[in-house]
């Protein structure tokens, strides 16, 4: 299976446990592996026939981004559930066959750059 991959896309939003955490939106590290057959869109040249990143990635963006103020996008207490809607809302695009996602949030633990999980859905 071929892989198309979004890496290192930097959203602000909601997560965590904490109320510090929970206070304003912070950056979080998205990377993402869509899985898909790309010899259609190779053939043809054509952006219909491909998996679209870059709407794939304003989709993302829109769920975990705050929509207004005071009210965060999904507003999730853990990566674990953010990454499971990501991983969700990458499978239902057109094509996608399997994602990987992995969710990080910068800074979160004293003496790491970053902490995260990161999942795998058929």
């Amino acid at each position: 299976m071929d892989s198309i991959f979004i890496r290192d896309l930097r959203v602000r939003g909601i997560l965590g446990v904490h109320d510090w955490e929970r206070q304003q939106p912070r950056e979080i590290l998205i990377n993402v592996t869509l899985f898909t057959d790309t010899r259609r869109a190779a053939e043809t040249d054509d952006l219909a026939d491909c998996v679209d990143y870059s709407q794939t990635a304003q989709k993302i963006r829109a769920l975990v981004a705050p929509q207004t103020a005071g009210a965060g996008g999904a507003e999730r207490f853990t990566v674990e559930a953010l990454a499971e809607d990501i991983a969700n809302l990458c499978l239902s695009q057109p094509g996608v066959q399997k994602v990987t996602v992995r969710v990080e949030k910068p800074g979160a633990v004293e003496g790491a750059e970053s902490v995260g999980v990161e999942i795998e859905r058929p």
